[in-house]
């Protein structure tokens, strides 16, 4: 730990007001588990965020934020103005769900845990934004730098990161960024892992299950190309992985399907390491799926070519951070008594402004979360005030005071 961030970061947490918007978050616990089941229960399936950033843009009005507003992509944003300086921090936090808009996403609490689709990822960050907007306004504290509060979209699945794409093609004015997602208040992401992600196609001719026996089915060329694909090695260091995610095609029970797809997602904390994979992955799905075993006397036919649709891409970590930056959140944690815990590589908004050189760090928001991405996400608020708290520090010392004490890395 470098001595000037242990100091800065402990003389922070001394200062009244700092303590007083700690005190209130600690307070502020039940009444911010209460926000998250609420916005949780606004459904933000894919690309369809829109009701939940409506209400989230008129919570960014109603706790007294500037220049609140959407861009085109659909973000929502707000500011906490500081001294007038050109800096600015920004808090972000993702209105997406990865669940489909059918999805019963309304909250069940039992023995004290809440369940419900969204719950953790990212309900927890999204109501984090507004418990930590509230102690800033509790403990009337100014900030030297500008604080952005961002509610992201596009963060899950395909969407790509498409929000925290547009607001750093759009803005150039972003000195630092913290993203909020589920997790201890103690786990700090500070590198991106990066990710490749394909839509793999087979097509054939088709046909009556009975009749047309013998002729090459799409479904079960897929079936072989993803039994190819789970063959593949990869790497524990630099930590590598690969799913197919999903998979459709076919028509009917009784026919011999013309077409089949899946969804490939492959990811490494190593850009060398994500493109031998992605090699891998492209040849195993197109040079084993051949349905020419048939039974004696079968037809056969030449099975049609294997196409490749690009989906998604993240950027991963391609620049340094600042010596400076790294140590901040985790000496957050320890003046507030809680052991950092390092994570490793992983893909959340961070990784656009970690790929451009801007210090950027992935903070847990506290309490204990469970099933995240299935329908039985959980969510137990005990205790969970300490990720905003840790938060609250990691951001006040990247934003400085207004009359001191300054920035430590801007």
């Amino acid at each position: 730990m470098l001595p000037e961030v242990a100091e800065a970061l402990l003389n922070l947490s001394q200062l009244p007001k700092i303590k007083s918007g700690l005190a209130f978050l600690k307070e502020d616990n039940e009444y911010t588990t209460k926000e998250q089941v609420r916005l949780t229960e606004i459904a933000a399936p894919p690309f369809k965020e829109d009701e939940r950033g409506s209400w989230f843009e008129k919570r960014f009005i109603e706790l007294g934020l500037t220049d609140v507003g959407r861009d085109q992509e659909g973000n929502v944003f707000g500011t906490k103005p500081g001294t007038g300086t050109r800096r600015k921090i920004v808090v972000s936090s993702h209105l997406d769900t990865v669940f489909p808009e059918e999805t019963n996403v309304q909250a069940v609490k039992k023995d004290g845990i809440i369940y419900a689709p969204g719950i953790s990822d990212d309900g927890r960050g999204l109501a984090i934004l507004l418990t930590l907007i509230r102690a800033l306004n509790h403990a009337d504290v100014v900030p030297d730098a500008d604080i952005l509060f961002v509610a992201t979209v596009g963060e899950e699945g395909l969407g790509d990161l498409r929000g925290v794409k547009a607001l750093f093609k759009e803005r150039d004015d972003i000195d630092g960024f913290i993203s909020i997602e589920p997790g201890t208040a103690s786990e700090i992401i500070y590198s991106a892992a990066g990710s490749r992600r394909y839509r793999i196609q087979f097509n054939g001719p088709g046909g009556h299950s009975f009749v047309a026996f013998g002729t090459p089915s799409a479904v079960h060329a897929l079936g072989r190309a993803i039994a190819a694909i789970s063959d593949i090695a990869v790497s524990e260091e630099p930590k590598t992985t690969f799913t197919v995610g999903t998979v459709s095609g076919g028509t009917s029970i009784n026919t011999i399907a013309e077409d089949a797809e899946m969804v490939l997602d492959m990811r490494s904390s190593s850009p060398e390491a994500l493109l031998a994979l992605e090699k891998n992955g492209r040849l195993n799905a197109s040079g084993r799926p051949s349905m020419r075993k048939m039974s004696a006397g079968a037809v056969r036919q030449p099975f049609g070519p294997t196409l490749f649709k690009w989906a998604t891409a993240r950027p991963d970590r391609s620049r340094p951070l600042p010596p400076l930056f790294r140590p901040q959140p985790r000496r957050g944690a320890q003046v507030l008594g809680l052991v950092p815990t390092l994570e490793g590589a992983s893909s959340t908004d961070s990784n656009v402004p970690i790929s451009l050189g801007i210090p950027a760090v992935t903070l847990g928001g506290g309490g204990e979360s469970g099933g995240i991405h299935t329908l039985n996400e959980s969510f137990n608020p005990a205790g969970a005030y300490e990720g905003p708290q840790r938060i609250f520090l990691t951001m006040l010392a990247l934003s400085g005071l207004a009359g001191g004490p300054a920035p430590l890395v801007l």
